[in-house]
């Protein structure tokens, strides 16, 4: 006989718990949100937390391990198609997916998105967050400003994790960057290409910062307790890159973080500035340069969309 499922508190619980060992940046910011948003972005986190370490081997994002790429891709897809048609799986973090896929409705698409390219289109959970907190999937407006989100932290997290990914064998450098600076793949870290890397680095960190700036030009479709989170997080995490950028080559030398000083810094600021979202992002049109997400997901990867722009690819090691 089937042992009874786990109470929705318990998957809860085990949510948090991934979310607090897995980013305390992401942590701080969604306690921002009411209860019931706050539940659910933890257990949304908690299934994009387990596809990225089945991916990559890490246990909560730790240090990487040699993994089998496919057939962690492969047991993403198995239990993912299982949450999603409401199936038990078994696994706290595939179970909290399907709780909050039914609880949110979520549209299937992004998701699709996200399995088909792992964990590393963060643009899609982007778009998933922003229905957790009430956005109509059909308002495709405020999803652009949830996906630039998204992407932000994304190009943040390649800017910081230089060091990190090349220990797993691992670059997500764009190719023709690497050209036009004249780096050889696989050397990118030697210490005689570092000021070419800096200029690299400096340049992912600005397009998150246009990014960032891009989304909360949503906030004022969001309710203010949801607004006041995604403004914290916007500057907890561009304060990450900031910090890559003005490291300059030595940005890899120990890992950026924010402390807990200044995330408690950033949730004060955010409060004032979720107050006052209206005036300070009146409507305007969003900036035609940045990539725009795919209205339909694909049978291709992402470059198919008609602007694809930075996304994490492998460059092949020497």
């Amino acid at each position: 006989m089937r042992s009874p499922l786990p109470a929705r508190a318990a998957i809860v619980a085990t949510a948090q718990e991934a979310i607090a060992r897995g980013s305390r940046s992401f942590t701080a910011a969604s306690r921002l949100f009411e209860r019931e948003t706050r539940e659910r972005a933890w257990l949304l986190y908690a299934w994009c937390r387990a596809c990225d370490d089945l991916a990559d081997g890490q246990d909560h994002g730790g240090e990487a391990r040699a993994a089998d790429a496919r057939a962690g891709l492969a047991r993403i897809r198995l239990l993912t198609d299982a949450a999603l048609a409401g199936e038990r799986v078994g696994d706290p973090a595939f179970d909290a997916l399907r709780i909050v896929a039914a609880e949110a409705n979520l549209p299937h698409r992004h998701e699709d998105d996200l399995y088909r390219y792992a964990y590393h289109v963060a643009g899609a959970v982007g778009c998933l967050m922003a229905v957790l907190m009430g956005v109509s999937p059909e308002d495709e407006a405020t999803l652009d400003r949830a996906c630039d989100l998204g992407i932000a932290f994304q190009l943040a997290n390649i800017a910081r994790d230089v060091e990190a990914d090349d220990r797993m064998g691992r670059c997500y450098l764009p190719r023709d960057w690497l050209t036009e600076m004249d780096i050889p793949p696989g050397q990118h870290l030697q210490p005689r290409f570092r000021p070419r890397l800096a200029i690299l680095a400096g340049r992912l960190t600005r397009s998150a910062a246009d990014h960032a700036e891009s989304a909360r030009g949503g906030t004022p479709a969001l309710g203010f307790r949801s607004a006041w989170a995604v403004l914290a997080a916007a500057g907890i995490y561009g304060d990450i890159a900031k910090k890559v950028a003005e490291r300059g080559e030595h940005a890899w030398d120990r890992r950026a973080a924010t402390s807990g000083f200044e995330k408690i810094g950033w949730i004060a600021r955010a409060w004032w500035q979720a107050l006052r979202r209206r005036n300070f992002h009146p409507a305007t049109p969003r900036d035609p340069a940045l990539w725009t997400r795919p209205r339909q997901a694909g049978p291709g990867p992402a470059g198919d969309s008609p602007r694809a722009g930075p996304s994490r690819f492998p460059v092949p090691g020497p």
